[in-house]
């Protein structure tokens, strides 16, 4: 009986899942279909998706338009620097609130913490201002530097570095090695699923970013692939030219969904919290 039971449970949840994972594919794949529709025709009607007519004008005029890939080069220099950056900040400044004493640690923390509950449009204005006093831009440096000051990144690897025994890093202490020599040798690869974790959640926010970029690079030449594209869009964009609109979509997350076919077992190893074997 109780097996029974939990055959119908688990047949159940099966259901389930299948229903949720049929409603969140289901606007992806709308807005692919669409993108592959004349935009005559979806001024007509876009309810039909499976039918004809198809066409890949969309994507034609978007590889037409001369500037974009110098765009996804933007994107892809501002998305790994930003990670690389982040990584290393973070990890360092975890390590030593999890691992070191020094005078208004706790203070400084709780400072560090508090950043979590700023909004980011709350300290556009002030670094448009600083930035532009700078003369700085329109520049690599100003559409990466400010997204490095991430509180989560820092919260992250601390509470990662805190869960590690303190006995590991003690015997390598007996051992008459150097802080900076564990760090490196025997924190550092333990902590490779928090560091995957962080990576992919900040390449995908950097890749993504739209505010801090349109705000920054006035210049064509360094707008980032989100930017570039939006800025293609005409003013009835909505309305006459939604297989464009649709295509532009697809088009900005297929770096990212390519990615994803790469490092799949990474990612759902750093979500799961497992390690890759």
């Amino acid at each position: 009986m109780n097996i029974v039971g939990n055959n119908l449970a688990d047949r159940l949840v099966l259901a389930a899942v299948i229903a949720l994972a049929i409603v969140w594919v289901a606007p992806l794949m709308w807005v692919f279909a669409l993108s592959f529709k004349p935009n005559e025709f979806l001024t007509q009607r876009t309810d039909v998706i499976f039918s004809g007519p198809f066409t890949l004008k969309n994507y034609i005029d978007i590889i037409g338009t001369s500037a974009v890939f110098r765009w996804i080069v933007n994107s892809i220099i501002v998305a790994l620097s930003q990670t690389l950056a982040m990584l290393v900040l973070a990890s360092l400044a975890g390590y030593g609130f999890a691992r070191t004493e020094f005078p208004g640690k706790n203070v400084l923390f709780v400072l560090v913490l508090a950043g979590l509950a700023v909004p980011e449009q709350a300290i556009i204005v002030p670094l448009h201002l600083m930035f532009a006093d700078l003369e700085m831009h329109n520049t690599y440096t100003a559409l990466i530097l400010p997204r490095l000051a991430m509180p989560f990144g820092v919260y992250l690897m601390t509470q990662y570095f805190k869960a590690i025994p303190r006995d590991i890093e003690e015997a390598a202490l007996l051992d008459n090695a150097s802080r900076l020599k564990i760090f490196f040798r025997v924190i550092l690869p333990l902590s490779i699923p928090a560091q995957a974790t962080l990576g992919i959640f900040t390449f995908l926010h950097a890749w993504n970013d739209y505010l801090w970029p349109l705000i920054s690079a006035s210049k064509p030449e360094m707008y980032t692939l989100t930017l570039g594209l939006a800025s293609t869009q005409s003013n009835f964009g909505q309305s006459e030219g939604i297989g464009y609109l649709m295509s532009q979509a697809v088009f900005a997350g297929l770096p990212v969904f390519i990615l994803y076919l790469f490092f799949q077992k990474y990612i759902i190893a750093a979500v799961s919290g497992t390690t890759v074997k």
